[in-house]
């Protein structure tokens, strides 16, 4: 999966209110389309590890690409932090619900963030991710994302490196990359992870969860 690691170099980091790059074109549109077409398969709201469902080897080799050296050293130099031997966490939302997007700063066992979207072209509605100057005020940005296909966002997780979007329901898909403290609290995410997309599978036997526009 030929990502265009120029194309995020090229991009300035932004310091304001928090260190941040924000690309476009991070995957070729043929490769975009490969990409959704072997998304995992998830009609349910919330994050999944990729081994959630099915997916096929587009998706894959983006999966190794991305938490490979080459995305490593990028993320150090556009960021300007150290990531030698912080372990790697991946996962994926396909569809949103109602109460997502709100307002956050990620959580502290986290170093980096990498959100890269793989969705078709992307009206005016909501779902288009903002750099925020605060907790408060979702108004108040310096950056807004569409999640279009190929659109990526890097950044440095501190105390206020808050996001968020205006509500959406439907599919909006992304892979989450994140870089860790330590592999203790990565494995510790990862079983939490594997046990709440288990948990989700079980309620959607109910129809709870399930996002009907992803059917």
């Amino acid at each position: 999966m030929p990502i265009d690691f120029e194309a995020f170099r090229r991009e300035p980091t932004r310091p304001d209110p928090y260190p941040h790059v924000v690309a476009q074109g991070f995957l070729p549109p043929a490769d975009v389309e490969a990409a959704i077409r072997d998304f995992p398969k998830l009609d349910m709201a919330g994050l999944f590890l990729p081994e959630a469902a099915p997916y096929g080897p587009a998706f894959g080799a983006l999966l190794a690409e991305l938490e490979g050296p080459k995305m490593r050293r990028a993320v150090e130099d556009k960021l300007g932090i150290d990531l030698t031997g912080r372990p790697t966490l991946v996962t994926v939302r396909s569809c949103c619900q109602g109460k997502d997007g709100q307002i956050h700063a990620d959580s502290k066992f986290k170093l980096a963030t990498v959100l890269l979207y793989l969705n078709e072209p992307w009206g005016p509605q909501g779902g288009r991710l903002r750099v925020l100057r605060s907790g408060v005020n979702l108004e108040d940005y310096v950056a807004e994302v569409p999640p279009e296909g190929g659109s990526v966002i890097c950044f440095k997780v501190q105390e206020n490196s808050w996001h968020g979007h205006k509500p959406f329901v439907g599919p909006r898909r992304y892979v989450m990359l994140n870089y860790c403290m330590d592999e203790d609290v990565r494995n510790s995410e990862a079983a939490r992870h594997r046990m709440s997309g288990r948990i989700k599978k079980v309620a959607r036997l109910f129809g709870i969860g399930r996002i009907p526009q992803a059917a």
